[in-house]
């Protein structure tokens, strides 16, 4: 009876605990049951610290065979090592069941600790029925009334059941929800009852509240956050609200998110500080010229200018420009607006253009329409529309001479896409753990168009219309190691299908952004990888030096081309840290592939400053 007793109670205990904790804290574990004082006998002192301990059990026959799949160690270091061990194998007891197990008295005698160890029996589950917890619920809290007939009563996967029996009510907007036993019936070492959860009253949200300086509106990240005005309460998306506004890259999370309940309506509170997050960086590129030309210099000068401005208004709209000069003939823009919140809607409307133009060959344009939905979570689902229209620029005789089809060609590839990201980075700028993914995919219709420089002789055989398809990967990890050193993994990939592909059709790749230590853009590929391993040793919050290692594989689905596969290296160090004008970076790279060997000589300098305001 006695024994029954106890059962009963820690049975009503456990969920009154869990069903009161609605912060839920860890479990804390239990302690090792040791007989009273008075039925102890003295014991000697224990032995020195530092001194090894050995451990013997002492157990009845049946309680021996049970202990037979349990490892633990019977040689200690030490004294609080040997009480640990006793007390760690005691807890795995319960934990499978056996809630009476416990250690019954403890005996020193030199170095060694004797312990009376008591197991008992299994208790089972008669069976577990369901009070009044909707089937919807039961589901997703992952009841089985089958789990809880005739199996061992294990209180961890009781506990874990109720966790999240509460979790699912208080993303439901009952938040104040308790869960426990009801008709609990105790016969031998079989227990019974019905599960009853008391939901309490309905919450729902109230508003925002932002706190700190921000010029953010309020009426942003309700949309932003999906936090609406008399909608269910719901602690996950208070969670996510919290993941997704540290990876805004112009707010600065003081702390966590606040709730106060009044009157069933919930007002959360946000802490949050405007961060400087305008860019503007400009970055000069010296780079040595291999096959200098009559009247050129040995060395050329390259650039990167960049402006970017974030959170324009308090409503999160951004707008960037980019503009490269790659060598002296050849220029690259990028230029993109975002708008998010779109017409009071989660969603986010972004338009890009991209413009290369290649020496004196050709030039192509990209623009861009896309319309992301951001999960409640940490991820990004995105679709879009795309046009890339690329036309020669070299319309001379050489062209009407020509016996076969030139290396570029003009073309037009319309497109539709789905786009995914998923980010869990814990900084925007300077991250030291989490996991980036982004993958995309798109399919649509190329279009040859004939020049009226190119004999249309050579044309023939050639489909002017037909299928491609664009694929893309990219996946970063980043790994603290020590206390203040970073370990980066990058690998990222692109691959372009079609029966016919022309040079200006490829990607491009090579430089600061993609392949270090090469030009920019140097390699055209039509299929890509590039793995990086870069380790960050930071010195300060935003001040690091770093070695890198890239390597790629290339493939070029090109005709007749002399170098269709190649595997270029880049190896480099460099170093980044804030100055009183903005952050520095300094990089210096060599490179190796089939036209280039490892050499100072080829060694690619890159320098700059991004200043943020």
């Amino acid at each position: 009876m006695y024994v029954r007793f106890l059962v009963f109670w820690w049975l009503l205990l456990s969920a009154a605990t869990v069903a009161a904790a609605q912060g839920r804290p860890p479990l804390r574990p239990a302690a090792v049951a040791l007989p009273p004082d008075s039925a102890r006998k003295p014991a000697p002192a224990p032995p020195r610290p530092g001194r090894p301990v050995v451990l013997r059990l002492e157990t009845a026959e049946a309680d021996a065979a049970l202990l037979r799949p349990y490892r633990f160690r019977r040689q200690l270091p030490d004294s609080l090592a040997a009480l640990r061990e006793v007390r760690q194998l005691v807890l795995a007891l319960q934990a499978d069941a056996y809630l009476t197990a416990s250690a019954d008295g403890l005996r020193w005698t030199h170095d060694t600790l004797r312990v009376r160890l008591y197991v008992g029996e299994q208790f089972h589950w008669a069976r577990l029925r369901n009070g009044n917890l909707g089937d919807a619920l039961l589901t997703r809290a992952g009841f089985r009334e089958k789990l809880y007939q005739q199996q061992p009563l294990r209180p961890r996967e009781w506990v874990k059941f109720q966790e999240n029996v509460l979790h699912e009510a208080e993303n439901q907007g009952y938040p104040f929800a308790t869960i426990g036993l009801d008709s609990l019936t105790l016969t031998g070492t079989e227990i019974g009852g019905r599960v009853v959860l008391r939901r309490g009253p309905v919450v729902v949200f109230d508003s925002i509240q932002i706190i700190g300086k921000t010029k953010t509106k309020a009426q942003f990240l309700t949309r932003y956050l999906q936090i609406e005005p008399n909608q269910p309460f719901s602690q996950q998306r208070i969670r996510e609200a919290d993941r997704r506004l540290r990876q805004l890259p112009y707010l600065q999370v003081k702390a966590a998110p606040e709730v106060r309940f009044s009157q069933g309506r919930a007002r959360v509170y946000f802490l949050l500080d405007d961060r400087t997050a305008n860019q503007f960086d400009a970055i000069v590129g010296v780079l040595p010229n291999p096959n200098p030309g009559p009247g050129q210099k040995k060395v050329q000068i390259t650039g990167d200018v960049t402006l970017n401005l974030r959170n324009i208004g308090g409503g999160g709209k951004g707008l960037g420009v980019q503009w490269r000069k790659l060598d002296a003939t050849s220029q690259l823009l990028d230029a993109q607006y975002l708008h998010p919140t779109f017409f009071g809607t989660p969603l986010e409307v972004s338009a890009s253009f991209n413009l290369l133009k290649q020496n004196d060959l050709f030039l192509t344009t990209r623009p861009r329409l896309q319309v992301a939905y951001p999960t409640a979570q940490a991820g990004r689902l995105a679709v879009f529309v795309e046009q890339r229209n690329s036309r020669l620029l070299n319309q001379d005789s050489a062209l009407q001479r020509a016996t076969s089809l030139p290396d570029n060609i003009d073309s037009q590839f319309s497109s539709y896409g789905l786009d995914y990201t998923w980010n869990t980075l814990d900084d925007p700028y300077f991250p030291r753990r989490g996991l980036l993914l982004s993958g995309q995919a798109a399919i649509g219709t190329k279009r040859i168009s004939k020049n009226g420089d190119v004999k249309p002789e050579l044309y023939e055989g050639l489909a002017l219309r037909s299928r491609q398809i664009s694929l893309g990967l990219r996946a970063e990890r980043y790994f603290r190691v020590g206390r203040a050193g970073v370990l980066v993994t990058r690998l990222r990939g692109e691959a372009l299908l079609n029966d016919r592909l022309f040079l200006n059709d490829l990607f491009r790749l090579g430089g600061l952004a993609t392949l270090r230590g090469f030009n920019e853009l140097n390699f055209y590929a039509s299929q890509y990888a590039v793995g990086t391993a870069e380790f960050r040793q930071f010195i300060g919050p935003d001040a690091y030096v770093f070695l890198f290692a890239d390597q790629a594989y290339l493939r070029r689905d090109l005709p007749q081309d002399p170098f269709p596969r190649d595997t270029p290296t880049g190896l480099g160090a460099g170093l980044s840290f804030r100055t009183g004008a903005g952050q520095f970076q300094f990089v210096y790279a060599l490179g190796r592939s089939q036209q280039q060997r490892f050499g100072l000589s080829s060694g690619k300098i890159h320098f700059g400053i991004t200043s943020r305001f």
